[in-house]
């Protein structure tokens, strides 16, 4: 996997295993936040950020300690 420099790829990204209804209130208002996110780090950083997730460990989640939802 190459590394993720434009914000709405890396949003993408990170929403895809969410699943979440394209075009709803709940959808719109993740993507404005992270955006803002990746706009302030993006500005306080001193040279070009990317994000290459396939060094990120994988995470897994216990359903049963957080509910099934």
């Amino acid at each position: 996997m190459q590394p993720i420099s434009n914000p709405d790829a890396i949003i993408d990204f990170c929403l895809a295993p969410l699943a979440l209804q394209p075009g709803t209130e709940a959808e719109a208002e993740v993507r404005k936040r992270l955006n803002h996110v990746i706009r302030t780090f993006r500005a306080k950083a001193a040279q070009p950020v990317s994000v290459d997730f396939s060094k990120m460990p994988s995470q897994v989640i216990n359903e049963a300690a957080h509910g099934y939802e």
